[in-house]
């Protein structure tokens, strides 16, 4: 007579670790189990996905620092030492309420920098990942969710940006002909560092829009025609107040993201020249990085499930 056995039961040892639902469940002889929560897994695969952009800026960041610094040095070098230099008098009069113009364009500098590098570091290397290198493949197929992949290449947008702006603040402060030195305060120091993250997310996820939505080949007409209009009237060689006599043109950029950015670092540094109530533009910046994350987000999903 023989007698048929069940599958041996499996031997816990006498102190193991099992995870179970993101529970850490110890087993100790003798005693119930011992549940400790860790930390979820996905905000390892965030911190993950983060440090490989963080990695690639590290390798190229030289050619970050000149990407940032290269044009707003240049206008400021123009601007503030060449034509005061060149024209005397009438190249270094001050604005009115004896604001000189390069107090003006240090805020307007920094905030062309921070939406250059923020949108320029989200889309074209995205665009590049979504046609000819197909990169972003290897990301998709890891267990992370793709609005966290969306999430991550935002947040390292922003980190670029934000880098940007802060490499940016001296150099334009520096550069100035004799008797042109900008008067800039940096009493509100903690209110700045808000506007830049703000402005920061705002353009890396309206770079991510860009690198979903556009065509590879057309990416750089859609900057070429873009760019310069942006920044042309985005309030970065005058205050937003300068354009009363304009009035249609006055309200017509306030369609421009860049004006609440530059009226805002404006409002901090330059707190005497004229600009956009606080309320205004902090509204504007907070609701418009949240539309367009989450808008950016939902492109990104429906470019890669296509």
């Amino acid at each position: 007579m023989t007698t048929e056995s069940g599958p041996t039961p499996e031997v816990v040892p006498h102190s193991a670790t099992v995870l179970a639902q993101d529970k850490r469940i110890t087993f100790v002889p003798g005693g119930s189990p011992a549940v400790a929560p860790v930390l979820r897994p996905g905000g390892w695969r965030f911190l993950a996905l983060l440090a490989r952009d963080m990695r690639v800026l590290r390798r190229d960041l030289f050619g970050f620092v000149m990407r940032s610094i290269s044009q707003p040095l240049m206008f400021v070098f123009v601007f503030a030492y060449v034509m005061p230099k060149t024209s005397g008098s009438a190249g270094s009069a001050p604005a009115p309420g004896g604001i000189s113009f390069a107090t003006i364009l240090v805020p307007g500098m920094v905030a062309s920098a921070v939406m250059l590098q923020s949108i320029m570091s989200v889309s074209q290397p995205l665009v590049m990942e979504l046609s000819y290198t197909r990169e972003i493949e290897d990301r998709v197929l890891a267990p992370v969710p793709l609005w966290m992949l969306a999430a991550s290449k935002i947040v390292a947008g922003a980190i670029q940006g934000f880098a940007a702006g802060l490499v940016v603040l001296p150099c334009v402060m520096l550069v100035h002909a004799p008797g042109q030195a900008p008067h800039v305060s940096l009493a509100h120091w903690p209110a700045g560092l808000a506007v830049l993250a703000l402005a920061a997310l705002l353009m890396s996820g309206l770079g991510l829009l860009l690198g979903t939505i556009v065509e590879p080949r057309k990416l750089s007409l859609v900057f070429t025609v873009m760019i310069v209009p942006i920044t042309m009237l985005g309030c970065v060689y005058y205050p937003w107040a300068a354009l009363g006599r304009i009035q249609w043109l006055q309200w017509l950029v306030l369609l421009n993201p860049l004006v609440y950015v530059s009226e805002g670092l404006r409002a901090v540094m330059v707190p005497g020249v004229p600009h956009l109530p606080v309320w205004a533009f902090l509204s504007v910046l907070t609701a418009g990085t949240a539309i367009a994350c989450l808008v950016s987000s939902r492109t990104l999903r429906r470019r890669l499930t296509d």
